[in-house]
């Protein structure tokens, strides 16, 4: 009697999102902005033979969206978005997140300048809007992940699915995500992440035949129109815009303000109290007291940065005198510093080098030294000044 051996069962290739079947019987859905990069991420993965579905968040009054261009949330940009659809032959919602978008995003945005933070409100519609509540829904429609056109890669560790940043260093977008969990992080596909430019995008976008292929970047906060924060709040909260001191760091009184939501930390121009020697910065924002703190350019220096709700994606315990690089503005390059944890969600972030206009409201963001991986983050809190 011959025996035969049987050769082992090869484990089943993955597909190009890393599950072990078919395109064809991977459902993705697509979160789709209508701008050029997620109608490519959903393009892309249809013409690979994905089961793709798109789904388009209306997030604020479409009446005003209409009226207005270079915002994710337009009418135009839906209208964008379900053209992409067509084209590809795919499924297309919209899901009317107003309500949502309004307690999670912009009530907080206006109570955060009120209070003279500086906030970041991209960031919380990732984390409340886009992937928590979308990502719920993706889940309800029974998809196997969700993929944004993000400028970030989702990279298998050795432990777990790791957060890095963009390939092309100029796109990155790791400053503006790193409140993605890890529970998230396993569910999302950031398609667009190794690309080395946004050239490479726009020629993906030519070849399928998008007519969005040529439409300009946004670089508003969509509910923001021409950057004027000062008039969003204004109009969210009557009332805001109350006249007050101007004072030097010993309280003298230096002028007058037409109203602390006009100011930020580290600002120059416009004080309108000039002729008094050296520069003068915004070093500090009283809302209270209805006060704008100014001082030399050394007064803005500090190494000391508090951070709280921080989200920690490493794979050591969030514990002890950690090493990493940070980046306490989206326009900075990561610096070195030591992060020490105070619970769970608290941390303190020594840096190595002073820094200036560090403000509360803005994100700190961790870094791997000598890595592109995204260890998390936090939101900086009332700053301690650099011990003299």
């Amino acid at each position: 009697m011959t025996l035969h051996h049987r050769a082992p069962a090869r484990a089943p290739s993955l597909n190009s999102l890393g599950f072990a079947k078919p395109p064809a019987e991977t459902r993705v859905v697509v979160a789709m902005s209508g701008g050029v990069d997620s109608s490519v991420v959903a393009a892309k993965l249809k013409s690979e033979g994905y089961d793709v579905i798109g789904v388009t968040l209306q997030l604020y009054d479409h009446g005003a969206a209409l009226a207005k261009k270079g915002a994710c949330c337009a009418g135009q940009d839906i209208h964008d978005a379900r053209r992409v659809a067509e084209r590809m032959g795919f499924p297309h919602y919209v899901l009317d997140y107003e309500n949502k978008f309004r307690e999670s995003v912009i009530d907080e945005f206006a109570d955060a300048y009120l209070a003279g933070a500086t906030p970041v409100p991209c960031i919380r519609c990732n984390e409340r809007v886009k992937f928590r509540d979308l990502l719920e829904t993706a889940r309800d429609l029974d998809a196997d992940c969700m993929a944004t056109g993000h400028y970030i890669q989702r990279k298998d560790g050795v432990a777990r699915a790791e957060l890095h940043m963009a390939a092309d260093a100029n796109r990155d977008q790791s400053y503006f995500l790193f409140s993605t969990t890890q529970e998230q992080l396993d569910f999302l596909r950031f398609p667009l992440g190794h690309l080395e430019s946004k050239a490479e995008t726009r020629a993906l976008a030519a070849e399928y035949g998008l007519a969005v292929a040529d439409k300009p970047d946004s670089q508003d906060i969509c509910f923001v129109p021409n950057g004027n924060y000062a008039a969003v709040i204004e109009k969210l909260r009557p009332n805001a815009a109350e006249p007050g001191d101007i004072v030097d760091t010993d309280g003298n009184v230096l002028g007058q303000h037409r109203g602390v939501i006009h100011y930020t930390i580290g600002q120059r121009r416009g004080l309108g109290i000039g002729g008094l020697g050296d520069p003068l910065y915004v070093v500090r924002l009283d809302p209270d007291a209805r006060r704008v703190v100014v001082g030399p350019k050394s007064a803005l220096a500090t190494t000391v940065v508090p951070v709280n709700e921080v989200n920690w994606l490493g794979d050591q315990p969030f514990a002890g005198e950690i090493p990493v690089m940070v980046r306490i503005r989206s326009t900075r390059p990561p610096r070195p510093a030591i992060l020490r944890p105070i619970g769970a969600t608290r941390a303190e972030v020594e840096l190595l080098d002073a820094e200036e206009g560090v403000s509360p409201g803005q994100a700190c963001v961790f870094y791997e030294p000598d890595s592109t991986r995204v260890l998390g983050g936090g939101w900086i809190t009332l700053r301690r000044r650099k011990a003299a």
